[in-house]
């Protein structure tokens, strides 16, 4: 009996194989691949050889309907670069169809899945958002260099000025000692590394916990405190805007262009809810006055005290120093009362909430109100044993009318009046299947607890808290009407 796993039997092996293609030798048509091709795809791969079938693309997709479409845009652009190469086209998948896990998107519960479809016959899982944008030749190029039979993971490095509550003040000593990607420019992961992650998964499942900065904690994860790989960072993997001169050495790229899918939505068709207390009117509220509140057309403050001369609306709820359950829902069955004016979208935010009307205005003509949508920074809790996500309040919570509608009707309510409102929403809209959806414009937390290159090829929506920093300031540096939003309107037929 023929062994192939020596030398001598493999080419042994090649000369039958030969005799018995010899009739497609001499077959006419274009539908008969050569014997070589087939010969090759049956070769051992080398250390060298990588095609671009090896590479797995994994778009970290979303169920909104939007997101579905930027999603199959980039997937059809990889294949139409894959044919224009005339490359065997790999795999590319759709994160949000993978399975009906919540957990998906926090990628580790998604390991075992992709070790067991790919771990034996592929290379590399690549990982891509929606708006990056690829250079197919250049990036497999980019791949070629690394040893794929070594554990790699791969992507653009970030690192903290200093340590930041969104990291749980981690590598408090030297903040910048910790690299972490991009997830805007594409990460990769070795399939050796893939199929080490996922025992180690099968072992010691994953703890039920909180997923705040996804692109932190994957990186530690892996890194596991010195027992696996850091970060390597590759150069051709960027985020400068696609059509920067500089970009012609990138393998990926980001759009240099804020979303925008038509007429921005009109100011009074957003409802805005800010919640305070007593203890804030004096201090918080004139900060909200001085800045975003003039830009928007519907706004009322909700407060445990009627003060007339801001003016707030006591709800009839007490204030909690923790939570406000029972606050924002008093406002979502206020939102759908006769009291206020009917509009497409409810905006709810905290009284030391930055933000920048325009710029949603622009992202929430993207959406379908008449769909149930939930959107702004997304959390987790508890997603490798299943869990849910939820939109974390402080960056500011946006619903569509659909939303709210179900969300009441289904019986959803809190548990007390300070249980945490942004994660019993989330528990409810889990149970409703309807999808938080993410975007990274949205921000729980000040400019100065994110990565300085993360912010630069933002266009940001929101930040939270006030502590430490001159409010006022960082509204004019970051979210004031500037030249992010002129033109907006000029370029609705080029945009998303």
């Amino acid at each position: 009996m023929l062994s192939i796993n020596s030398e001598n039997g493999y080419s042994v092996a090649r000369c039958f194989l030969l005799l018995s293609l010899m009739p497609l030798i001499t077959a006419k048509g274009n539908d008969v691949e050569s014997p070589k091709k087939i010969l090759d795809a049956d070769k051992p791969p080398s250390k060298s050889q990588l095609d671009l079938r090896d590479v797995v693309f994994v778009i970290q997709s979303q169920r909104n309907s939007f997101h579905v479409r930027q999603a199959e845009k980039l997937r059809k652009d990889l294949l139409l670069q894959t044919q224009a190469l005339q490359e065997s086209p790999p795999v590319i998948l759709l994160l949000h169809t993978l399975s009906d896990n919540e957990g998906d998107w926090s990628i580790l519960p998604l390991l075992p899945n992709l070790s067991s479809q790919f771990g034996k016959n592929s290379s590399w899982i690549m990982f891509l958002e929606e708006d990056t944008r690829v250079k197919l030749q250049k990036l497999h190029e980019v791949l070629k260099k690394f040893d794929r039979r070594k554990e790699w993971f791969l992507g653009k490095p970030l690192h903290d000025e200093e340590s930041t509550i969104i990291h749980h003040y981690a590598f408090s000593e030297n903040p910048a000692a910790f690299e972490y990607p991009d997830f805007s420019a594409g990460w990769a992961l070795s399939i050796p590394l893939v199929n080490r992650l996922t025992s180690k998964i099968e072992e010691e499942p994953l703890k039920s916990d909180f997923t705040i900065d996804l692109k932190h904690e994957v990186a530690l994860y892996i890194w596991e405190d010195r027992k696996g790989p850091r970060l390597t960072g590759v150069p051709e993997l960027c985020t400068i805007p696609e059509h920067n001169p500089r970009a012609q050495y990138c393998a990926t790229t980001v759009s240099s262009r804020s979303p925008l899918c038509g007429q921005p939505v009109k100011s009074d068709n957003i409802f805005v809810a800010v919640k305070t207390c007593k203890k804030f009117h004096s201090d918080r509220v004139p900060v909200v006055k001085k800045t975003w509140g003039k830009q928007a057309s519907l706004l009322e403050y909700y407060s445990d005290y009627a003060d007339p001369s801001i003016p707030t609306i006591n709800l009839g709820v007490p204030n909690t120093e923790r939570g406000h359950c029972g606050k924002t829902f008093a406002i979502l069955r206020r939102f759908l009362s006769n009291h206020v004016p009917n509009t497409d979208w409810l905006l709810i935010v905290d009284d030391d909430t930055l933000i920048s009307l325009p710029r949603l205005q622009a992202l929430l003509s993207c959406y379908d109100s008449s769909e149930p949508v939930c959107l702004g920074e997304r959390y987790g809790y508890g997603l490798g044993q299943g869990g849910y996500s939820y939109i974390t309040g402080g960056g500011g919570m946006v619903f569509s009318r659909e939303a709210v509608v179900q969300l009441l009707a289904s019986g959803c309510k809190c548990y007390s009046n300070d249980a945490p409102d942004d994660m019993v929403l989330g528990m409810c809209l889990n149970a409703l299947r309807v999808p938080v959806t993410h975007s990274p414009l949205f921000h729980q937390a000040r400019p100065e607890d994110y990565a300085k290159e993360f912010l630069a090829h933002q266009t940001p929506i929101s930040f939270h808290k006030h502590w430490n920093i001159d409010p006022i300031a960082v509204f004019n540096k970051w979210l004031k009407d500037d030249k992010h939003t002129e033109g907006l309107q000029k370029n609705t037929k080029d945009e998303l």
